[in-house]
Parts: C-alpha cells; sequence; structure tokens
C-alpha cells in the first residue's frame, strides 16, 4: 500500500491581478491533489479580484482580502495559518504545471535527504503560453557556495517547495525588512541548513508581463537588496577570493567533461533528481549546470 500523500500547503498573495488571478488559481485547483491546503490573501483588491476569489471559494482553505503591508506580509499570513507538511507560495500571476504538486509529493517521499526542491525553470508569456529562456539567468543545480558566490543566476521561485520542519529551523518567518529580495533571504537562511536539491521535471513557471513586474521595473534595487544580503550572509565566512580563484582554474581546463566535474567539486553541488527509464527517479551526478 503506497503511503498517504503529504499536505501541501500553497499560498497565493495578490492585490489587483484579476487578469491572471483565475488562471494562477485554476492551476493550482486544476491539479485535483486531494491534501492541498490552499490560501489566497488578498490586500485589498478594487479590480475584481474578490469576485474570482469568491467563485472558487469552496475549494479553498482559507481566503481573505484585506489591506496588508505588502507581498511579503501576506505570504506570512498565510503561512501563519499553515500545517502542510511541505510549503511554498505562488504569486498571482505565475502558475503551475500540470502534476506538479503530485510531483513534489512523490520526490519528498521517496528522496528523504530532501529538504528543499526546486524545479526545471520553466516561463509563461501574458497569454499564458509555457516557454524556455534562451539566455537563461538561472541555475540548474545549487549549493550554499554558489548561492553565496551569486554568479549572476537565481534561484527560481515559482519553482521551489520545502519541508515544514526546515521552514521551523530556519526561524519559519518571511523577513519583512527587504521589500523586493526576502525570497532571496530566505534561500540564504534555508541553505544554512540544508543543501537545495534541483530536478528536471518541471513544476512552476514565471510569466513575464508588459507591465507593473516589480522583478523587472525595479531590479537594479533588487540587486542591491541581494547585495546587501550577502554581505551580511558572507561576513567572517572564508573569503570568497580563494574559491573565486579555483572556479577560474577549472574553468581554464579544456575539456568541458573534466571542467564541469572540477566545477561541481569545488561548488559543492548535490545530486540532481532526474528520470530514468529503468528506475524512475532517480539521483543523478551528471554535471550540469
Amino acid at each position: 500500500m503506497s503511503p498517504p500523500l503529504p499536505k501541501i500547503t500553497v499560498v497565493t498573495p495578490s492585490l489587483n491581478q484579476a487578469r491572471y488571478l483565475e488562471e494562477t488559481i485554476c492551476s493550482v485547483l486544476n491539479q485535483g491533489y486531494p491534501n492541498l491546503e490552499y490560501m489566497i490573501i488578498d490586500g485589498g483588491s478594487t479590480d475584481g479580484s474578490v469576485e474570482i476569489i469568491r467563485k472558487y471559494e469552496g475549494k479553498l482553505t482559507y481566503w481573505t482580502s484585506e489591506k496588508d503591508s505588502g507581498l511579503y506580509d501576506a505570504i506570512q499570513k498565510g503561512f501563519a495559518r499553515s500545517t502542510g507538511e511541505i510549503m511554498t507560495w505562488i504569486n498571482a500571476d505565475d502558475m503551475y504545471h500540470r502534476q506538479c504538486l503530485f510531483t513534489v509529493a512523490e520526490i519528498f517521499q521517496q528522496f528523504a535527504p530532501v529538504k528543499w526542491l526546486m524545479g526545471a525553470n520553466t516561463f509563461f508569456n501574458e497569454a499564458g503560453q509555457c516557454f524556455l529562456y534562451e539566455d537563461l539567468p538561472y541555475s540548474q543545480r545549487w549549493s550554499r557556495l554558489r548561492l553565496r558566490l551569486f554568479d549572476g543566476k537565481f534561484i527560481q521561485q515559482e519553482s521551489v517547495f520545502w519541508r515544514r520542519g526546515l521552514w521551523e529551523e530556519a526561524g519559519g518567518y518571511i523577513e519583512q525588512n527587504y521589500s523586493l529580495a526576502a525570497d532571496f533571504e530566505l534561500w540564504l537562511r534555508f541553505s544554512r541548513y540544508q543543501p537545495l536539491y534541483t530536478t528536471s521535471f518541471i513544476l512552476g513557471g514565471f510569466r513575464f508581463r508588459s507591465e507593473n513586474q516589480k522583478s523587472y521595473e525595479q531590479r537594479d534595487q533588487y540587486l542591491q537588496q541581494v547585495t546587501e544580503l550577502l554581505a551580511r550572509e558572507n561576513r567572517g565566512a572564508l573569503p570568497l577570493l580563494f574559491y573565486r580563484l579555483l572556479i577560474g582554474l577549472a574553468k581554464a581546463v579544456p575539456k568541458r567533461k573534466w571542467r564541469n566535474k572540477l566545477l561541481a567539486g569545488i561548488l559543492d553541488l548535490p545530486p540532481k533528481i532526474t528520470f530514468d527509464r529503468e528506475h524512475g527517479m532517480v539521483f543523478s551526478r551528471k554535471n550540469d549546470f
């Protein structure tokens, strides 16, 4: 007999996102995942969002629409009410892929060392069409060192899930003092305790919008906050110049196979969860980045 599916908490923070909100809600509910705890924390929208939420309220664990202090305050409100064994949030314009929650549950059940997880990076345009970003600004494998080095790549929040035990070990809160980079602050905190495992399975995707997208319009401010967080995190740690030197030497190796093997060793990258025809989900040591 298969073990019972773990309860998964999904929180959607929203403010005046009626244009995209229903697609986000449906991407969660249409999973058909039987042990779902889904909450929508709306910041007092005036654009028809509340009417959309009410349309689905019978399938929601909780929802509210009231003034808050922004995105991360809304997320914290949701998590404060949550009870799921696995936790995540999905913003009100982004979406999950088919079977995402079942895939997440299977990975966490099969691989005990995995305490937090990131899926393969995918994206949506305004029309909801999925695509891969050619000049991928997101890394496929991570370690604490790679996060601290910050080589211009990012963890895709829409694809990240974690166990409640890690959330509690890392303090059980979303930092409210970083209006744009509180997700990055959370990843840094998680990385103090557990490595981030990645998978080639697709889970969630980020939607590119033509207007009112903070991640684009306030990118410089976001990077400034990232720089401040990294300075705080790296204070007192072994100087990163040493690792940058090693990485530079490894990149000079002419053969790609050996170069990637050296880089993976220096960065201490954990194995990746991939699909194998004979064995299904497996840990892979293939040195892709």
